[in-house]
């Protein structure tokens, strides 16, 4: 059943580009392609902007090997041809906040080759967030990102303009994990498929239209009735995918996928920020408590009882890695993740994505790891 709540979101999703340029013409604003999302947006949104992520297209290429390396993880490869094709040619800007080393070679060739973009910020974030010292370099950092866009714009960012776009962005937040709230239940009445669309426009639509529509989605959905049944609750989790074909072909073989702990979802926007006086240490301190990607995860690894608890507050059946080939942090993570859950009795699988992956053997997989489950509910 297709009642088309979410059509919205699908259409932002699939005309992301389209929108992008309709709101550069009608606001008069710069567009700015973001890469992490590390990357604190609520300063570019006080400062007129809109902030785009930039995301893969799910399609070969072969432009980009002169510039940054083959084994690089298929996500960087295809964030940087997607710049070097045009694609985000509206966009003036382009910012990385620091994650790993190869998606900063692939922003260093994105700011060097594509020729549309006039200016680039890269945001130093310290990796080990869980040290004070570390928080503190960056609440100057995000500082020195408010002086470089008031110097660029010759605009001054205000603490209350900011705190006014940090509000936008928190509700924002907010909005997102009540929608996914209602993955908890039994037959949930929102799929895997829909809270991706929902969770991954918030990255390139402006916040306060996109939270109109999270408002008319979460006042429909009291009454909603998918009629579906809901079969094994899956949960993803790896670094960014926003594959929706993939999604849906689990969701079409006797599974839903409830959760995740991925860039394109939960981890995005899973924590507001916290009261205070000092706006600019209020958004800050946010990114450093954010659920961890795995290359800010240490020396505690904080990740793996989040991701557990995770998994039981959705009554998760199995999990499901989704794992870029060569993304180097989560394959480090992956081994001891997979134990942790394994441990506490939630059975995994893995899965390697490649852009030129086709889908036919990870149906495969999917249906015997469902079939696999059905066994062991008979014993």
């Amino acid at each position: 059943m297709n009642d088309g709540l979410f059509d919205q979101f699908k259409e932002w999703y699939e005309k992301r580009h389209d929108y992008a340029r309709a709101w550069k013409a009608r606001t008069g604003g710069q567009v700015v392609a973001t890469m992490c999302t590390y990357s604190p947006e609520e300063l570019l949104i006080a400062a007129g902007m809109l902030p785009v992520r930039v995301l893969g297209a799910h399609e070969p290429q072969n432009v980009t090997e002169p510039h940054i390396f083959g084994m690089f993880c298929p996500f960087c490869r295809d964030s940087l041809a997607q710049g070097l094709l045009g694609r985000y040619d509206y966009a003036e800007g382009v910012t990385l906040t620091q994650s790993c080393i190869q998606y900063r070679q692939t922003y260093s060739s994105w700011r060097q080759n594509v020729p549309t973009v006039k200016w680039d910020y890269y945001v130093a974030m310290p990796n080990d967030v869980q040290s004070p010292h570390s928080r503190k370099a960056h609440i100057a950092e995000v500082q020195r990102f408010r002086v470089f866009l008031q110097t660029l714009t010759g605009k001054e960012i205000t603490d209350d303009m900011l705190r006014e776009s940090l509000a936008v962005v928190d509700e924002n937040r907010r909005l997102l994990r009540e929608l996914f709230d209602y993955r908890k239940e039994t037959n949930p009445q929102v799929t895997g498929v829909e809270a991706l669309y929902a969770s991954i426009t918030a990255q390139f639509i402006d916040k306060r239209e996109h939270n109109e529509q999270l408002k008319k989605v979460l006042a429909a959905l009291p009454k909603r009735n998918l009629d579906r049944p809901q079969g094994a609750r899956f949960m993803t989790i790896g670094s960014e995918n926003d594959d929706v074909a993939f999604m849906a072909m689990v969701e079409s073989v006797g599974a839903t996928i409830v959760i995740d702990d991925q860039c394109s979802g939960t981890r995005y926007f899973w924590n507001a920020s916290k009261p205070g006086d000092d706006v600019i240490r209020a958004i800050a301190e946010r990114y450093c408590d954010r659920p961890a990607c795995p290359t800010k995860d240490y020396p505690v690894h904080t990740r793996y009882d989040h991701v557990l608890n995770l998994a039981k507050e959705y009554n998760v059946q199995a999990a499901i890695f989704l794992q870029q080939k060569f993304c180097d942090p989560h394959e480090g993570d992956y081994p001891d993740l997979k134990r942790h859950l394994e441990a506490n009795g939630i059975p995994t699988l893995f899965l390697e994505f490649d852009i030129t992956n086709p889908i036919g053997p990870f149906r495969i997989r999917i249906e015997a790891m469902l079939e696999t489950l059905s066994e062991e509910e008979l014993f």
